[in-house]
């Protein structure tokens, strides 16, 4: 039986296919789009680089009135517009960055509906000017991008969106459609209650990214690893490095820097304009590296990011999901690589414990950290461990460090048992570096100086290094086996379960320690090996040729370069060498306008290697 497409339905992929440029919705757009138009409300779970934005912006063009996307970072908004101004879509912001009679510019064309998509932060939103404004205004849709930042127990919680009800309760007929990429179920359900959304329906895509390699090593010299890392194989590539202090972020950049990276800085103790200047540049400019707390990424559109590295344990899996997703938005192969060690795990415990947060939060936060240290210590498939965090099953992807370099396992109850026998006999007063010394037989003053070398557990460790225990005892906090007390100098203490490793009641299987190996390279892991992989010689010197075009069209612009065009549509454009204007029609990425405002530009490019 065949479907008949509603005008609805076909009024859209007219837009799709005009406006921006694509033959036929993905996945789940369609539905989406489709649902909106309509008038329903939505609560979306779709993958960086899934197509979230199309879902509202569409149904914005399709809808009588203005579609309003409550934005959490007015430092993209100027992109976000640009995009669309490119394609030909009537589209502005409101925030703090525009004068006064900017501002009054764009709320007159609102209110008499000559724009089609506005972009708000939600603490200007939340403004009584704002809400007046808006009830003055034909409203197309309310879309909330970034909506995990409702969660109070999440990695990105934004106060002013659990304020965010209020649309619901002032503007009851607008469809709202609230969108992630993050999102478990525990967060699902906030963003539901939160934003009054229980009648929404629920699209929740695939949380997969097939073309992201997810790699976590021991980390030795973390920052001479990372150095390694994008030598081997991102040399020349944009990247993002994250680190969990201000002062690391600012080290590392001038690490990387000192050995020929150009890495920029971006942390929320700079000031306001070097931030926006950095970001400018990290958009806008190839190869470069940026240096960040998680202050910054939410929302990056950047599409080439082709590795994003972490020197710290991220909070959650929900952190790493979001930040490791910032890679390969353009469906190239990228690298999501995490150096990991044990100072790591006493570090986030250290800052739970700390926090001034109530237990329960601290308790929430505690269980997300576990599932997170899983994630470091699986013997089995990572991709397949992160996406049974989100509720998807799957098969080991053949695509992450474990897949491709199986890790070996051992029957650690023995090392264990040494571990927390020598803890017990230094009566938990000391860290790990004393406790390992001890176990190891090495003779230092301290050692000496309490007679730790008369301990009957002194020396029964020498068979193996320090950062063979390092890696041993890291697991066993990570399993609850021994926990570390911050307020007495980081001593290790046992716990409710180390009696049963004692007394031989369970045993403990452990990841064996593998020694830090150089970074080796990968070929196809870059972009433009990804590139020559699908070009012919002629078809890739026509795509370098149009990058290069690019760059300088961006720059004339004043905007990105991706802004003009993907690399996807660069290679799209020397595969199918359009001979005119007719032949550029309907290359994916080509929409309407652009084949207006550059359409005759790429002709002549392409006739002069022809």
């Amino acid at each position: 039986m065949q479907l008949i497409s509603t005008p609805e339905q076909d009024q859209a992929l007219h837009l799709l296919q005009t406006v921006f440029g694509y033959p036929a919705f993905r996945s789940q757009q369609g539905q989406i789009v489709d649902h909106v138009v309509k008038g329903g409300d939505a609560l979306v779970l779709m993958p960086t680089g899934g197509g979230k934005s199309l879902c509202y912006q569409i149904p914005a063009l399709i809808r009588h009135g203005v579609g309003i996307v409550v934005s959490p970072l007015i430092a993209l908004m100027q992109d976000q517009v640009d995009a669309l101004a490119e394609v030909g879509v009537r589209a502005a912001f409101l925030n703090s960055t525009q004068s006064f009679d900017e501002a009054l510019k764009i709320e007159r064309m609102m209110r008499e509906g000559e724009i089609d998509l506005v972009y708000i932060a939600p603490e200007r939103l939340m403004t009584q000017r704002c809400l007046e404004l808006l009830s003055v205004t034909p409203i197309a849709l309310f879309a909330i991008d970034e909506a995990h930042c409702v969660s109070q127990w999440g990695h990105d919680f934004r106060p002013e969106y659990i304020k965010l009800s209020v649309l619901h309760e002032r503007f009851p007929d607008v469809p709202r459609i609230a969108l992630t990429a993050t999102a478990d179920q525990q967060t699902r359900d906030e963003i539901i209650h939160r934003l009054q959304l229980e009648n929404a329906m629920q699209f929740v895509s695939s949380f997969d990214r097939p073309n992201i390699r997810y790699q976590i090593v021991e980390k030795a010299n973390g920052r001479k690893q990372l150095l390694d890392f994008i030598n081997a194989q991102h040399s020349g590539d944009a990247g993002i490095v994250y680190c969990l202090s201000r002062k690391k972020v600012e080290e590392t950049a001038e690490f990387l820097n000192e050995n020929g990276i150009t890495a920029l800085p971006y942390h929320a103790g700079m000031e306001q304009s070097e931030r926006a200047r950095n970001q400018a540049r990290f958009l806008r400019e190839d190869g470069i590296v940026m240096t960040a707390t998680i202050a910054f990424g939410m929302g990056i559109d950047k599409p080439d990011v082709r590795f994003v590295a972490h020197l710290d344990l991220p909070k959650s899996i929900e952190g790493y999901y979001q930040e490791t997703g910032r890679a390969g938005r353009d469906g190239a192969s990228a690298n999501a690589w995490m150096a990991y060690g044990l100072q790591d795990v006493v570090q986030q415990r250290r800052m739970i414990d700390e926090s001034e947060a109530n237990e329960t939060f601290k308790r929430v936060q505690g269980v997300k950290l576990d599932a997170m240290l899983g994630l470091c210590e699986t013997l089995n498939c990572r991709r397949v461990h992160i996406l049974d965090y989100f509720g998807q099953s799957s098969q080991a992807c053949g695509n992450c460090d474990t897949c491709l370099s199986p890790p070996s396992s051992f029957d650690g109850t023995v090392a264990a048992q040494k571990i927390l026998s020598t803890i017990y006999r230094v009566d938990q007063r000391f860290a790990a570096g004393h406790v390992i010394d001890v176990l190891r037989g090495i003779d230092t003053e301290r050692v000496k100086q309490w007679r730790h070398d008369q301990l009957s557990t002194y020396g029964i460790g020498s068979d193996k290094s320090e950062a063979e225990w390092r890696a041993i005892l890291r697991q066993m906090i990570a399993l609850g086996l021994v926990s570390v007390d911050y307020e007495n100098y980081s001593a290790l203490k046992l716990t409710g379960r180390s009696r049963a490793v004692l007394r031989s009641e369970i045993t403990i299987q452990l990841r064996q320690y593998k020694k830090a190996e150089k970074a080796v390279k990968h070929k196809r892991q870059s972009a433009k090996d990804f590139s020559e992989a699908n070009l012919s010689e002629s078809e890739q010197a026509i795509f370098e040729r149009l990058r290069w075009w690019r760059v300088e069209t961006a720059k004339a612009h004043n905007t990105a370069a991706f802004i003009i065009f993907h690399d996807s549509t660069l290679r799209e454009i020397a595969k199918a060498k359009p001979r005119s204007m007719e032949d550029l029609r309907g290359v994916t990425g080509v929409g309407a306008k652009k084949l207006e405002s550059y359409g005759a530009e790429i002709v002549k490019l392409i006739a002069e290697f022809l």
